[in-house]
């Protein structure tokens, strides 16, 4: 069942345009640092950026379009050498490629405390926002906190470290269990 949900839901944003495979070839295109490079620059907007059927999501960057301000050359350079080392099949394989299997879960939920960190200029926000802000997310994650970040972006994470760092610990403090001792 969760496994046709998110296949309903990459069907319907991404269209027949998520063919197994095509991301791979795209990215092959180019070397890993550009790669990379592109990845940050096309998903800081809040633009869903979707390739035509002439046109690979590569083709979408400007080549002369500088990285976010938060991003520097040697967070660039870091993460070329990670990807140079694994490459970007695990990095694809969610959601990318799980997107088609059926996991087998009836009734998929998550039953404990969880957070969601999310900027509101992340592309998934733009076009997904109503079902965070509804509640509608509660049947699948009923004990869910979220935060938006009026500035954040699909990088959140990276854009603001010490905020959601601090969101993190707060979170984490309040749902803290006493540790079990040994008999």
């Amino acid at each position: 069942m969760a496994g046709k949900l998110i296949s309903f839901y990459f069907q319907a944003i991404y269209g027949s345009n998520m063919e197994p495979g095509r991301a791979e070839k795209d990215f092959g295109r180019f070397d890993i640092k550009t790669v990379v490079k592109n990845i940050y620059i096309l998903f800081t907007n809040n633009e869903m950026p979707i390739a035509r059927k002439d046109q690979e999501i590569m083709d979408l960057v400007d080549p002369s379009t500088p990285l976010p301000s938060w991003f520097t050359e040697e967070d660039l350079t870091n993460y070329t050498n990670l990807y140079e080392r694994s490459g970007f099949h695990t990095a694809l394989q969610v959601p990318y490629r799980a997107w088609l299997e059926d996991d087998g879960v009836d009734n998929p939920s998550i039953d404990v405390p969880s957070m969601l960190v999310m900027g509101e200029k992340d592309y998934v926000f733009v076009h997904q926002g109503e079902y965070l802000t509804s509640g509608a997310v509660k049947k699948y994650v009923p004990d869910l906190e979220i935060i938006f970040l009026p500035e954040g972006n699909h990088f959140v994470q990276e854009q603001f470290p010490e905020k959601v760092n601090q969101l993190l610990v707060t979170f984490l403090n309040k749902h803290k269990r006493p540790l079990a001792t040994p008999n």
